[in-house]
Order: C-alpha cells, then sequence, then structure tokens
C-alpha cells in the first residue's frame, strides 16, 4: 500500500483507546503456507495428501467464523472435535499450530466425498482422483472450496469449455483460470515480477495477465479474441492437490448459474447445479458465509483490486479522527455491490456480493449486512446510501430506517462516492479535484452521469466541470448495445442528418426498419435519457471504429478500445482528438467538455481508412488530455481518479503519467476498487467527513 509521507520524525507506540470505540477485525482467508504444502506432499507426514491442512499462518479465516472472539467454538470447525494428537499442537506455543483454529488431521477432521450429478454420494477408495479423472474426461465438476464452489473444466479441452459456457449462459466473457504451478503460467502468460510476487502472495487473487503470442496451449474458448488471461494459482492444500494430480490448467469459475449468487453448500449445489455439473467433489466442513475469488491489475506499478472477497475482506480501511463518531451503515449502489460498517476509525468492507439483479442475490445483500453487523458487534446508528432513487441497495435502506426510529437515513451521491472512495484510501484531506469516470449514476438534474469532475473543499464539494450529454436511445438497451450510444451521440451533433451517413459502421449495424424507429424515438424524445456518462463516450467510439456493436457482458465495448488501442498507443500521441473544454454561461455553473470536435475528427479518419487500433488510441489520448485542461482549470495540485474507466490500464497509467508530468499529483486506488464495489466506503465518508455536494 503506497501513502504519502505522514511528516513524523520519530516512532512510538501509543496507548490504546477505549475498546468501545472498536470493532475487532477479523482475519481474511490466507493461502497455504510453505510449511504445510511440504507436509502434505511428504509421504511420511501424517498429513499426506491431506486437502485441509493448516496452521496459525494460513488457512481459513472469515470463510469459518461464525461470531467473536474467533475461537474454535465459534467456527463452522466446532463439530470436529480434535484427537490427540491435533490437541497437543493447539495447545502447544512453541508449535506453529498453537491455537489455529481450523486445525485437523485425516483423523480428526473434515473429509472429501464424490457425488453424481443428482447429489448422491458414490462409494469412493479416492475422490480426489475420481474428480481429477472426470475433468481429464471433459466433464464438469462442482468443486466444493473455502468461500464456494467452483465449476471447473480442462482449460486445454475446447468442447468442455464451450459446455460451460452453455451452462452459465456466457457467450463470450473470459474464464478465470486455475494453474498447477508459477512455470505453467509463464508458458501462457507475460508475468512481471510484482505479479508473480501477488500470484504467490498470501491474498493469491485472480491477477489479470497478458498472454503470449503463439500460446496454443489453452482452449480458444477461455477468453475468446481477449489478450489478457484472469490466472491464479492454487490457494488451498485441496486445490493444490487436485493441480498436482490433473498437471495442467483448469476452469475455475464461481460456482452458479448466470446473475446467481455463488453455492456455498453441498445439498443446495445440488439442487440448484443438478442436471448440469456431471460431479460433485464435496467436503464436510461448513462454509459459513459465500466468499468470492478477489481479481486484480497491475497499473502503474502496483497492483490495483477490481474484485474484492478472498483475502482481502473483510480488513478495514482507516479513517483517523473518527473516534465516538456514529456507527454507520452503508449499502452501496446496485452493480458490484459491497456493503461497509463502520465502528470509530475502522470502515470494514464485505466482501463482494455482485450485482443485485436476481431474489438470490438480493438475498444475499440483506444477510451480508445482517452478518458484518453482528460479526464486528456495530449496530448502525446512521444508514446511508446511493441517491438513486431505484437501486434495491436504497429501498432497502430506507426501510431500515422506517423500522428503527433511532436510525438516521442519508445519501450520497454515487459520483461523490467514487470520489470520497479513492480519498479515504489515500489518507486525504482537502482539497482534491476529484475525477469520477464509469457506466452509468444518478444525477441530481435528472441527467445519467459518469463523465464528472468535483472540487472537493472543506466546505463541501461542487460539479466543476462534466462531459456534453447526449441522448441513449433505448434508455437501459443502449447500455448493452453500443450502437445505440453511438447513434444518440451523431444525433446530438448532427440531427436528422445521422440516418443518411450511411458509411458509417454505427448506421450500418441497423435495419432500415430499426432506424426509422430510432430517428422517431430520437425525435420524440421517447424513452432517450441523456448521459455525460464516459463509459458510454467509450461505447460509442467502440462503435463508431468498428471495434463492437453489441456486448455480450459488462464492459466489452471499453475493453475492446483499450486493447485496440494500445496495439497503437505510441503513435497516438501527436494526433490526439481535441476534446474543447467550454466555459459556463454561468460563473456558477460547470465547465463542460464538448466532445464534437473530436466526433467530427473520427468520422474524417473513419472516411480515411484509419485503422480502428489508431482511432481508440487517438480517443485515449483526447481523454487524457481532458484531464489534463480540466485540472489546469481548477488549479488543485492533488487529483483523484475514481470509477470504472479507471479499471482501464491505457487510460490510467496515460493519466498518472501525463498530470505527474504537470506538476500536479495523482491518486488512484490501491486495495479498494474503483468500481462500484468502492462505493459503500465514499458513502461512509461522506457522512463522516460532512462533505456533501452543493448543487447549483
Amino acid at each position: 500500500m503506497w501513502l504519502d509521507p505522514s511528516g513524523h520524525s520519530g516512532f512510538e507506540i501509543q496507548a490504546s483507546q477505549a475498546s468501545n470505540d472498536f470493532a475487532i477485525p477479523v482475519s481474511p482467508d490466507i493461502a497455504t503456507c510453505h510449511d504445510c504444502l511440504r507436509e502434505i506432499f511428504n509421504p511420511c507426514n501424517r498429513r499426506y495428501l491431506y486437502p485441509f491442512t493448516n496452521c496459525t499462518n494460513c488457512g481459513p479465516r472469515f470463510t469459518i467464523v461464525e461470531c467473536m472472539p474467533y475461537d474454535r467454538p465459534n467456527t463452522s470447525m466446532k463439530s470436529f472435535p480434535m484427537c490427540p494428537a491435533c490437541r497437543a499442537e493447539y495447545e502447544n506455543p512453541q508449535d506453529r499450530r498453537f491455537h489455529a483454529q481450523p486445525n485437523a488431521c485425516p483423523v480428526c477432521g473434515p473429509r472429501l466425498e464424490i457425488w453424481d450429478r443428482l447429489g448422491n454420494p458414490l462409494s469412493s477408495a479416492s475422490p480426489l482422483s475420481d474428480g481429477v479423472r472426470a475433468l481429464r474426461e471433459g466433464l464438469v465438476v462442482a468443486v466444493k472450496g473455502l468461500g464456494g464452489f467452483h465449476l471447473m473444466v480442462d482449460a486445454c479441452n475446447e468442447p468442455a469449455i464451450q459446455k460451460l459456457r452453455r451452462i452459465k449462459n456466457r457467450e463470450e466473457k473470459p474464464f478465470a483460470l486455475m494453474f498447477p504451478n508459477l512455470d505453467m503460467v509463464k508458458a501462457s502468460c507475460l508475468v512481471s515480477p510484482i505479479e508473480e510476487q501477488r500470484l504467490a502472495s498470501p491474498e493469491a487473487p485472480i491477477v489479470l495477465l497478458p498472454r503470449l503470442r503463439g500460446d496454443d496451449h489453452l482452449a480458444p474458448a477461455v477468453a475468446p479474441g481477449n489478450p489478457f488471461l484472469g490466472v491464479m494459482l492454487p490457494y488451498t492444500p485441496l486445490h493444490h492437490l487436485l493441480l498436482a494430480e490433473m498437471r495442467r490448467p483448469v476452469v475455475a469459475t464461481s460456482g452458479n448459474l448466470s446473475d446467481e449468487t455463488i453455492c456455498t453448500d453441498e445439498f443446495e449445489a445440488a439442487q440448484r447445479l443438478g442436471g448440469f455439473t456431471d460431479f460433485f467433489l464435496v467436503h464436510n466442513r461448513p462454509i459459513v458465509r459465500p466468499v468470492d475469488d478477489s481479481i486484480v491489475r497491475l497499473i502503474a506499478g502496483r497492483e490495483m483490486v477490481l474484485r474484492r472477497a478472498r483475502g482481502y475482506a473483510p480488513l478495514p480501511v482507516s479513517v483517523p479522527g473518527s473516534t465516538g463518531t456514529p456507527n454507520v451503515l452503508a449499502v452501496g449502489a446496485h452493480k458490484k455491490n459491497t456493503v461497509a460498517v463502520a465502528k470509530g476509525p475502522e470502515v470494514f468492507l464485505s466482501q463482494h456480493i455482485g450485482d443485485l439483479d436476481t431474489p438470490q442475490s438480493y438475498d444475499a445483500f440483506k444477510n451480508v449486512i445482517s452478518d458484518l453487523i453482528n460479526v464486528f458487534e456495530v449496530p448502525p446508528q446512521i444508514v446511508v446510501a446511493d441517491s438513486h432513487p431505484d437501486y434495491l441497495s436504497t429501498h432497502h435502506a430506507r426501510r431500515l430506517a422506517k423500522m428503527g426510529s433511532s436510525l438516521q437515513y442519508h445519501e450520497v451521491q454515487h459520483h461523490l462516492a467514487h470520489v470520497l472512495s479513492c480519498m479515504a484510501e489515500n489518507e486525504l484531506r482537502p482539497p482534491v479535484l476529484g475525477v469520477a469516470w464509469d457506466g452509468t449514476g444518478y444525477g441530481p438534474d435528472g441527467v445519467i452521469w459518469g463523465g464528472e469532475f468535483f472540487v472537493v473543499n472543506n466546505h463541501g464539494a461542487r460539479r466543476f466541470s462534466h462531459f456534453r450529454p447526449f441522448p441513449l436511445p433505448g434508455g437501459e438497451r443502449a447500455v448493452r448495445e453500443p450502437r445505440r450510444a453511438a447513434l444518440g451521440m451523431l444525433f446530438a451533433h448532427f440531427g436528422s442528418r445521422t440516418f443518411r451517413l450511411d458509411y458509417l459502421p454505427t448506421v450500418k449495424a441497423f435495419l432500415p426498419s430499426e432506424l426509422v424507429n430510432l430517428e422517431s424515438m430520437l425525435k420524440r424524445q421517447f424513452n432517450t435519457p441523456h448521459t455525460t456518462s464516459v463509459g458510454r463516450i467509450f461505447d460509442a467510439v467502440a462503435s463508431l471504429s468498428s471495434v463492437c456493436q453489441e456486448m455480450h457482458f459488462e464492459g466489452q465495448a471499453a475493453m475492446k478500445l483499450e486493447f485496440a488501442a494500445a496495439q497503437a498507443a505510441q503513435q497516438s500521441a501527436q494526433h490526439a482528438y481535441e476534446i474543447q473544454l467550454v466555459n459556463p454561461k454561468q460563473n456558477d455553473q460547470p465547465f463542460v467538455l464538448d466532445w464534437g470536435s473530436l466526433l467530427n475528427a473520427l468520422l474524417s479518419d473513419i472516411q480515411n481508412g484509419v485503422e480502428a487500433a489508431l482511432l481508440a488510441a487517438r480517443f485515449h489520448s483526447a481523454l487524457v488530455q481532458a484531464i489534463l485542461a480540466v485540472s489546469h482549470k481548477a488549479g488543485i495540485e492533488r487529483v483523484v481518479l475514481s470509477g470504472g474507466c479507471f479499471q482501464n490500464r491505457l487510460l490510467t497509467e496515460a493519466t498518472i503519467s501525463t498530470l505527474q508530468g504537470n506538476g500536479f499529483r495523482p491518486y488512484w486506488h490501491q486495495r479498494v476498487p474503483p468500481n462500484d464495489g468502492g462505493i459503500s466506503l465514499g458513502q461512509v465518508m461522506g457522512i463522516r467527513s460532512g462533505v456533501q455536494l452543493h448543487i447549483v
């Protein structure tokens, strides 16, 4: 974790403050340590090939604890009495298993079973070997792991992966891969020293790695059209044993069907996944709460967490100066939801919950809230939500406030929460210029925001600048179809002339009858909400440059545009498109970033046959220059970058470099996601700091 110097010149151990100002932290789950790994592969050790080996340095924590304090009777291991040998280790201060709460061995601990597709236990001398045999035969195996199930198939077997895609209803979104060891990862991916360290770290996240050209080890369906692979190493003894016997990588995707929550209980998994999965490899250690795999990406030489779950949650973010403040519950956003509870200076972020689009995910959201409050013993006095009136999380927060007469209800605007989240992680105080770029967020003026700049000072926050709005024909449908975003942008600039620009890939992407309906919709302003979103601008440019017309998963168009731009990034700096910074008509109004000149230049390049990679690179450079222009206009040294658009490595690194080269100090996310997974932290900070958005 990188922070600015605090200015202290000495070292001191200060006295602890009153305990009622603090919540007792719970450790996240930790990957298998080297000592335990040596034991499970040592034929002379009593834990040889035992898939639930652990010690005080590794193993389950957050996924087994039921309540505090963290003692064995308060965990899901309470039903496994220790044998004399394990008890001796547990009680010996000189042993590395001294008070290791999940301590177990083949005599007294959890055990594996192999079940058929209907959930019937099968007689087996080696359930693990039977599971490996099924994988090698191209079958789908549901494996109960640390925080839930994985659906696994052989990553080298194209038909097996295509079958898994049909099961998950997942046409193109990349699958996560688990490799047996680092050498095999390096045979398929380019791995930097920092990425290697992250792969082998105690957190053991999925790391996004550049794929080597010409790699033919893996099936094409693993990540179609994607130059990156999401890679992890085994992080439990069960995974180590399975992959060591498998001797090649496997797809290890979340054990659920499309839009559902991850399965944690073997009987529930048999009901929800039975008929789709060929075998279940299960164990009898209960999982107290679902925790998915974390995802990280290396940006500007540092780790950026894109999904915060196993290995990271529920580690707190410290907020100095918050002692004695009311307890807060923050319910997060609708997409990539997390929740948070705050007591004193500690803000505890939940594990990744996901999109609240299904009854199962909404139930999981409510369960996590209850769980977080109970585990950390933080009865909330304030509940804070997003200002979007239609978010399920916001509805739930309002209901909680109505049920509890002493529970105060507050809202924090979505994009301000993004900025405050990044400020909290970097321990920044005002003044800052906050840049919040994402796909969608409720704007109090009735416009869908997503291309926002805020000046945050001790008096609050004001919207300093934003992108020129344009319509989205079809509303929510335009979020899934970049061609609609592009058509809306064209119509905002050219009016009805848009529909005569039949040389454009966007116009060609529609049937004539569709264009007639869309023109009528835009002229009548029917179901055409306006947006300032940079995410939708990415979509529009992806459509115009023939990179993507319809998306099969969230963010696909922006990802493809980033990948295209990376091929020509070095050629773009001298030919960046222009985005004009327009002065407000009134002094108290925001500056407007007008994309009109960018659109004109882009269409000119398209007519001249400029390749898509160069179009994409020039667009990225234009966005970087826009941030620089607004930063100069605001005149504030510290610039905070947040929102889902800054998951884009090319955009973020170019912005950081450009700002630093012009005397600014940029700050970005590391351990808290820049996407909506960080919103709950920003909501807490909106209450704790008192920073509210002043609407003009």
